[in-house]
């Protein structure tokens, strides 16, 4: 009997070490040797090394920037959700480690049944004695049973294995979703600051500009009194003033929605505007010497490219769930505990019970719902293969885009510069002129104009360079860790 048991014990031991579907072998290659060396639209005043430093926002060099951030990343209630999405994912993994684990607890157990042919009676004749057909037979079973019951599956293909390694893939998959908020986060923030900076000292500008202009227009408005101009220039003085005026309130609401934007993004109801942001301050530029590494490293970088070869890890393990549905699947239920046939058995401490129950099920005939089930894991699989490919190829854009506009903004900003340089000539000189009467007070005021609206373009154009360097962090992923190193 043992020698005929030893073959199906090695049987169940082999199917038990088996586990179903393919074995995941990394994302597909995206990069060959040539495109993953350097970025296409890295100029030569960018470096190819791997950025050293994750907190990027940390070069711009302005406290309260940085305040911000720090604020956002421990306040932000959508950082606090995904924090709860990872928790989520982390007890979803222990509890299907805990599902291959056997189950223990308490019970009571009544069993009654008729089963015809058990012929259960007091003093029953022996079994070599013929019962007397007359004297009937009692077909009814009873047990009751108070103590401890057990059960335990026993999978053969691995199915529950591969249950926890797609687990584990999609807990992983979700901490690199919220480190890529972070990134997306941190990024938003120090745009809305920039945007802000600029707007206060668009806002500066214009009123400045607005007294100017109100001064050109009573000029103006006087000469025509006295007879020396016609009416259209003060119509036209007029008019540049309600343009400034109009500019001047944009601008104005500009802040305004940029303060709330950034109480909103630090976890504050708008409105609650702390006085350092209401206080102009210069716009923080990037760094002279910018780093980006190269396309290799942004994908092993990025934590959206990290989310998206998780999830095709996860998708690749559910295959193996899928196919583990054609194996056989064997399950004990064991009850130990007091009792009998009889409700007073459970009181009894000598009347101890023992009821084991295996059982074994294999669906060998069920009109192809485990192929139906396999063919739609393996589609799920083959569209996490396409995602992942199309989240590479869009980070490669973005980084590529973002290098294209810092290199534009570099040389708007220089000759933004420059135009401001020559615009400060012009105002000195045409003081100079005016305190010698050679121009109006008018014609000063339109050169000193000039002069404050070249002030705020070259503003502007030192915000798009820090914006379009921000882009450029965002794009290479960072701001969520120190970037791994090969040891």
């Amino acid at each position: 009997m043992m020698r005929r048991s030893i073959p199906s014990l090695l049987l169940i031991g082999l199917l038990a070490g088996c586990t179903a579907g393919p074995d995941y072998a990394g994302p597909p290659e995206i990069l060959s040797a040539d495109t993953g060396h350097r970025f296409v639209r890295a100029g030569e005043d960018v470096g190819v090394m791997d950025p050293a430093l994750a907190e990027w926002w940390v070069l711009l060099d302005d406290p309260e920037l940085t305040r911000l951030v720090e604020t956002a990343l421990s306040e932000n209630p959508s950082l606090q959700a995904a924090q709860a999405r990872i928790a989520q994912a982390r007890a979803s993994v222990r509890q299907d480690r805990a599902g291959r684990m056997p189950t223990l607890g308490t019970q009571a157990t009544i069993i009654q049944g008729q089963l015809p042919g058990l012929e259960i009676q007091e003093g029953s004749p022996p079994s070599s004695q013929q019962p007397d057909p007359e004297a009937g037979s009692d077909d009814a079973l009873s047990f009751y049973n108070v103590g401890l019951n057990a059960n335990w599956e026993l999978e053969f293909a691995g199915g529950s294995r591969r249950r926890i390694e797609a687990g584990n893939a999609q807990a992983a998959a979700t901490v690199a979703n919220a480190e890529d908020a972070k990134v997306q986060l941190t990024a938003e923030v120090a745009n809305n600051y920039v945007n802000l900076r600029e707007a206060q000292f668009r806002a500066d500008q214009y009123r400045t500009q607005i007294k100017l202009q109100e001064e050109v227009l009573a000029l103006t408005y006087q000469r025509y009194q006295q007879g020396a101009l016609p009416l259209f220039p003060v119509g036209n003085a007029n008019a540049e003033l309600e343009v400034l005026k109009s500019r001047f309130a944009e601008a104005e609401a500009d802040k305004a929605v940029l303060l709330d934007a950034l109480a909103i993004l630090s976890g504050r109801i708008p409105g609650s505007t702390a006085e350092d942001l209401s206080t102009p301050r210069d716009i923080p530029l990037p760094p002279d010497e910018v780093t980006v590494g190269d396309p290799a490293s942004l994908i092993a970088r990025r934590p959206d490219i990290r989310a998206a070869e998780r999830t095709l890890a996860a998708a690749t393990a559910r295959i193996g769930v899928a196919e583990a549905a054609r194996f056989p699947k064997l399950s004990f239920m064991g009850i130990l505990g007091l009792g009998g046939s009889s409700p007073d058995d459970i009181f009894d401490v000598g009347e101890f019970s023992a009821l084991a129950i295996p059982r074994l099920e294999w669906n060998f005939l069920d009109f192809g719902r485990v192929d139906a089930s396999v063919d739609r894991a393996g589609a799920v699989r083959d569209e996490a293969v396409a995602n992942y490919r199309q989240t590479v190829l869009a980070a490669l854009r973005d980084a590529e885009r973002a290098l294209a506009r810092f290199g534009q903004q570099r040389v708007a900003l220089a000759a933004s510069a420059q135009i401001k340089s020559q615009a400060d000539s012009a105002a000195d000189l045409n003081r100079q002129r005016f305190a010698a009467g050679a121009i109006s007070k008018a014609d000063l005021n339109r050169a000193l104009r000039e002069q404050q609206q070249a002030s705020a373009d070259l503003v502007r154009a030192k915000g798009a360079l820090t914006l379009a360097w921000i882009a450029l962090q965002k794009s290479l992923g960072l701001g969520w860790q120190e970037p791994v190193r090969d040891q």
